[in-house]
């Protein structure tokens, strides 16, 4: 509790953008402690030992830590597991993949009920004074977990859905970024405003209109889904952390012809970085690394890798470019293809 009070002394007193989101979290949390203080107390009473006290956090341990690796149907694209009803009797959820999403209400309310029924077995326990009394005081933490099952998402979709209010758009002109980012936006405009003017100036009506911060929300191991109309960028890629100025403005002019088709929540590098290093080239007129990529020798190491590829678009007839280009941006926004092959004038598919 301590630590959640001296976080929200820090939120409020240096955040652009604030909301009461984390307390019905918080106060799951507080029952949470509660319930397991009561069921201690019960236990105890029920079964005088010294052997009880260790035996509980070994059970409340245990208990946690095989619910954590329960496995359910993967989401769709997805290699791994992910939570399900059960999983979230436990109070320690898994961790929030972004800021633009919180857990649903759903996942509140089945786990009130459960951690009520656990701190009324835990209060039955401590008042029971026959055996079959403490049997009966077993009936709420069983009735809790039945009712919770009930309410709890059986959909791990489900579990987190987006903050509309985080979420929201804050512009200026033709550059958005979410309400939670909306600090940033005044260092973001005007390199994104460059970026659409040479991006319109390289690729006239087939170049993006705006840019935006990317808020959709997309289960880990999901192809991404791009459009043709609008930059789409998120702050926690490497390449926008912590680029500024003219460096913000080549980032966004390489993820605005090249996207990327990482699947979510994997970290790779390979041809979607160096197709998006050619392609900003192209458009700038200068082959330089892109930010946040890497080291120095690893940034050398790339422009080594795809000057030539570089050299040769650059030296072909202007509507060839625009061909290889094309190609290369259809199969960028689609994922449907390699765009480096098809920027080398390789088959797309």
């Amino acid at each position: 509790m301590l630590l959640i009070l001296v976080g929200a002394v820090q939120v409020f007193a240096h955040a652009g953008y604030t909301h009461l989101g984390w307390l019905p979290i918080s106060l799951v949390g507080v029952l949470a402690l509660v319930a397991g203080a009561v069921l201690g107390m019960g236990a105890a009473r029920a079964l005088p030992s010294v052997l009880t006290p260790p035996a509980l956090a070994m059970g409340a341990f245990v208990f946690t830590a095989v619910l954590a690796r329960t496995e359910t149907a993967p989401m769709p694209g997805a290699p791994g597991a992910e939570p399900n009803r059960l999983v979230l009797l436990s109070p320690a959820v898994e961790k929030v993949p972004n800021a633009l999403v919180t857990l649903s209400a759903s996942v509140h309310l089945g786990q009130s009920i459960w951690m009520l029924g656990v701190a009324s077995t835990g209060f039955a326990l401590l008042v029971a004074a026959t055996l079959r009394t403490r049997l009966l005081a077993l009936a709420p933490v069983l009735a809790g977990a039945a009712l919770a099952l009930l309410v709890l998402p059986s959909d791990p979709r489900r579990m987190f859905v987006v903050d509309e209010a985080a979420a929201k758009p804050v512009c200026d002109g033709a550059v958005c970024v979410s309400r939670t980012q909306q600090a940033r936006l005044a260092g973001l405009a005007g390199p994104g405003k460059e970026a659409l003017r040479l991006l319109h100036g390289a690729l006239d009506g087939r170049a993006p209109e705006t840019v935006r911060e990317n808020t959709a929300m997309l289960s880990d191991g999901a192809t991404p889904r791009w459009s043709r109309t609008t930059v789409l960028f998120d702050f926690d890629d490497d390449m926008f952390a912590a680029a500024k100025g003219e460096e913000m403005t080549r980032a966004l002019i390489a993820q605005g012809m090249v996207p990327g088709c990482s699947p979510v929540g994997w970290s790779t590098f390979g041809d979607d970085q160096f197709a998006q290093t050619v392609a900003a080239g192209w458009v700038l007129g200068d082959l330089d690394p892109l930010p946040g990529t890497g080291s120095a020798a690893l940034n050398r190491a790339v422009v080594a890798r795809v000057r030539p590829v570089w050299v040769e678009l650059m030296a072909l007839p202007r509507a060839r470019q625009l061909e290889r280009i094309d190609a290369m941006r259809a199969a960028a926004l689609s994922c449907e293809g390699d765009a480096f092959v098809a920027l080398k004038g390789g088959p797309s598919r």
